[in-house]
């Protein structure tokens, strides 16, 4: 059985504050309320209860679980919702008011009817919760477990995780396989990729699909760039991309030179901070490590891009064909409109370029994400922020390196060099919120994949240690970690931290 997760299921448009907190138990609420409807029993339900165990239970208040529950159960979506409609949907309940199962069904429902049992672990899952529909005498209409197993995917108990089950064309279940496969076919890693996603969808259908991802990430960048303020949640946080970003502004209208990896920066707390207020953000493989990959995808955009490395086609710079331009065919000065049409044909060519590349960077960081979930883990509760933000740490890299022109062993070399520097990484959210230390935590990490990246560019490919081996060793490591340094807010800075 193949690895391969669909680019469209590895990222996916959803809201904040946590994939597996919010995102994976709106579904899994709103998979419930389904599944009454599709058995019949919805007419019948006159009370709906939600047991959040074990992480789910420990930080779901700060994660926003019981909001995204609520949201679930009415039908909404994380991919279509407005963040607005989630955030007070449980914390600005009225006790008794009316609440429509699947959009239709009213019953009444109070706050106490979602209850937290964090000390109380499923052996199946840390994240998990029970869904139980009531009917006359309270008796048990149905009654389903589901576990948010990270990045928003769930599993309801008795069924596999919800990764759609597809007949991949390429196989593979490791990275030496991966590269066995691309290098039987003489393929990129991208290539491998994209040839998977033609079994679901056309050239354009992809070509559509990656541009919204990128879309969503670049407007999630832009949003976190301009809003200001505190963060919610009563630890004080303050948003500082917008602060960052109009120092950066300021010093390039002074004349000083831009400092990408700066703007890097800017860009991954942009996103966190967009992550820690509830918006739309794109899940990468996670929401706590949301920023990583779309900080590093812009730093190639705006900082790279135009060199063409990796783009396809090389760009010509913007000043080389100002001068060309200025001649026409005959040697003669070449009059405004032409000037004009030139400089508008380069921004179409720059333009396409750049979301071929990016196209190329999903791509890549797609299979690599998808070796991670398939042989490790992706979730912080089940192995602590190893799994979030340094599975995204090592998907940014490899798709830098892709872009940069690197090799498919350069590519591997990446990944492996970014998630090596991650082994061991505790997920200890102060309060339970993706706050302190989340936010410049993916800050450091979309610096520590560029890095990677140019480390393995600089190589042949060959390093002693292989991907394989750090998937397995993050694996074992989480497996060993104790469970307060998995999103239980029950150790680390979440204890050493004084909350204001």
């Amino acid at each position: 059985m193949s690895a391969y997760v669909s680019a469209f299921e590895l990222f996916s448009i959803g809201i904040g504050p946590s994939s597996s907190h919010t995102v994976g138990p709106m579904r899994a609420a709103r998979d419930f309320a389904a599944r009454l409807r599709a058995a019949g029993l919805l007419d019948e339900v006159s009370r709906v209860t939600c047991t959040l165990y074990g992480s789910l239970g420990a930080t779901g208040i700060g994660h926003g679980t019981p909001d995204a529950v609520v949201a679930g159960l009415k039908g909404l979506e994380p991919e279509t919702v407005d963040p607005a409609d989630v955030r007070q949907a449980w914390s600005g309940w009225t006790d008794g008011a009316t609440l429509l199962i699947d959009g239709s069904r009213p019953v009444p429902f109070s706050r106490s009817d979602i209850e937290m049992l964090p000390r109380t672990r499923l052996p199946a899952h840390p994240n998990a919760m029970t869904m139980t529909a009531l009917g006359d005498n309270d008796s048990t209409l149905l009654s389903d477990t589901y576990y948010s197993v990270g990045g928003g995917f769930i599993r309801r108990e008795g069924e596999p995780t919800r990764v759609q089950s597809h007949a991949f064309p390429l196989t593979f279940s490791s990275a030496d396989e991966l590269l066995a496969t691309c290098d039987d076919r003489g393929i990129t890693i991208a290539e491998a990729a994209r040839m998977n996603e033609e079994a679901l969808r056309t050239d354009a259908e992809i070509a559509a699909g990656l541009d919204a991802i990128w879309d969503a990430m670049a407007g999630s960048v832009e949003a976190g760039l301009r809003a200001g303020g505190m963060l919610p949640g009563g630890l004080q946080v303050k948003r500082r991309a917008s602060m960052i970003r109009r120092q950066l502004d300021a010093a390039e209208a002074e004349g000083h030179q831009e400092i990408p990896g700066e703007w890097m920066g800017a860009f991954a707390l942009a996103v966190n901070e967009e992550n820690a207020a509830g918006g739309r953000v794109v899940t990468a493989p996670t929401n706590g490590a949301a920023g990583i990959v779309p900080a590093v995808a812009m730093y190639w955009w705006r900082f790279l891009a135009e060199s063409g490395l990796g783009a396809g086609n090389a760009v010509t710079p913007y000043g080389e064909l100002v001068g060309s331009a200025l001649l026409g065919f005959s040697g003669e000065v070449a009059g405004a409109a032409e000037l004009a049409q030139a400089v508008a044909d380069d921004a179409a060519v720059a333009e396409a370029n750049r979301r071929r590349g990016i196209r190329r960077f999903l791509l890549t960081a797609t299979a690599l994400g998808s070796l991670f979930k398939a042989n490790a883990s992706i979730s912080g509760a089940e192995g602590g922020c190893q799994a979030e933000v340094g599975s995204a740490c090592a998907m940014a890299a490899g798709g830098l390196t892709a872009v940069m022109g690197g090799t498919n062993r350069q590519i591997e070399n990446a990944a492996e060099i970014a998630m090596e520097h991650h082994l061991g990484l505790t997920c200890d959210p102060v309060g339970g919120l993706v706050q302190i230390p989340c936010i410049e935590r993916n800050a450091i990490a979309a610096s520590t994949a560029v890095t990677a990246a140019r480390l393995a560019l600089r190589g042949d490919g060959s390093h002693h240690v292989s991907l394989d081996m750090v998937v397995e060793t993050m694996r074992q490591t989480g497996l060993d970690m104790s469970t307060k340094y998995k999103e239980t807010s029950e150790g680390g800075l979440a204890v050493n931290v004084i909350e204001c």
